[in-house]
């Protein structure tokens, strides 16, 4: 459904020359889905923008739904549908309205229109809010009709952008459901782009990870997991947190011992089959354990692992949108 090679883009800024996005390949099968993810700055937005025909690449070429990039980029808009992340509804059309608007610039008939607005709004639990204007509508519910709007004209393809952001947790979670869904019952092929980790690690098949206008990894939630090793256990002690490293230390595997105050922190293999271990040499050094935390990888820290920085870091992202492309 997406094939880039090489797919790059750079900008001129003040002069100098910026490499947004450095050549990144990658594919896409019918039927994924699949979350781009990477921090601020990181050319995610500039590679969605690319694919969505919204900014045309310096070099390498993409298939999008069968469709070139650059030599038919018409094709790719009929056979997409894409989410901004800004939502895109005006705030006092009606969904209805707005839904059949939407309908009609892909050059539905009003009646095909009015029946796809409907079957669109029974799906994403819109009915009965038509006539609604859409800045009445709960930040859920606008979401819900920003995806009714990606969609109305029924794409093999669709791109999120950051799909739930600003949403509370239920609205959130009730929009997963909506996506799972859709691909489950329609085989759409969706890309999607997310700053919440819990929400890629649930929804998405594969992950792709890119940082500096490159990918630095790719593989499901779990593939992506197991390279980071071990599990992660904190111990806090009542006192002796130095030699209750020492200890730590001599676990088989024991990798990253820290002290931080009375708490030690390090990863071994099996966190469940060491702890017992080490709690029998903390007893027989008269060393009391007050409290211990052992957590599985999470994709955060396959984040800081690939990147040495969270997802979440605010780091600006370079003023690409705004500048001139370099030749």
């Amino acid at each position: 459904m997406i094939t880039a090679r090489g797919l790059a883009r750079q900008f001129t800024v003040r002069g100098r020359t910026v490499d947004a996005v450095k050549g990144i390949d990658f594919d896409v099968a019918a039927g994924e889905l699949v979350g781009f993810l990477g921090p601020n700055g990181a050319g995610k937005t500039t590679t969605l923008r690319m694919l969505t025909t919204l900014l045309r690449p310096t070099g390498g070429t993409a298939t999008v739904g069968g469709c070139d990039l650059l030599t038919d980029p018409q094709g790719v808009r009929r056979r997409i549908g894409y989410v901004a992340q800004g939502g895109s509804t005006w705030p006092d059309s009606r969904v209805a309205e707005e839904i059949e608007l939407q309908a009609r610039l892909y050059g539905l008939s009003r009646a095909d229109a009015r029946r796809r607005g409907t079957l669109l709004a029974e799906q994403l639990d819109l009915a009965g809010l038509d006539q609604r204007p859409a800045k009445t509508l709960s930040g859920g519910q606008r979401r819900r009709l920003d995806i009714a709007l990606g969609l109305v004209h029924d794409p093999a393809l669709v791109f999120l952008d950051e799909p739930t952001s600003g949403l509370d947790p239920q609205s959130r979670a009730n929009l997963w459901e909506h996506v799972r869904r859709m691909r489950a019952e329609q085989g759409m092929t969706v890309f999607l782009t997310t700053h919440y980790l819990d929400e890629a690690d649930s929804l998405c098949d594969r992950i792709l990870v890119t940082d500096h206008g490159t990918i630095v990894a790719e593989g499901t939630p779990d593939e992506l997991k197991a390279r980071v090793t071990g599990d992660a256990v904190a111990v806090d002690v009542a006192d002796r947190a130095a030699e209750a490293a020492e200890l730590a230390e001599q676990l088989p595997g024991a990798e990253e011992v820290t002290v931080a105050q009375d708490t030690v922190r390090f990863r071994v293999p099996r966190g469940d089959s060491a702890l017992p271990e080490l709690l029998r040499a903390l007893d027989g050094r008269g060393i009391l354990m007050t409290s211990v935390q052992i957590n599985r990888p999470t994709l955060d820290d396959v984040f800081l692992s690939l990147t040495g920085r969270s997802l979440r870091d605010s780091e600006a992202a370079p003023p690409a949108m705004e500048a001139t492309h370099a030749a």
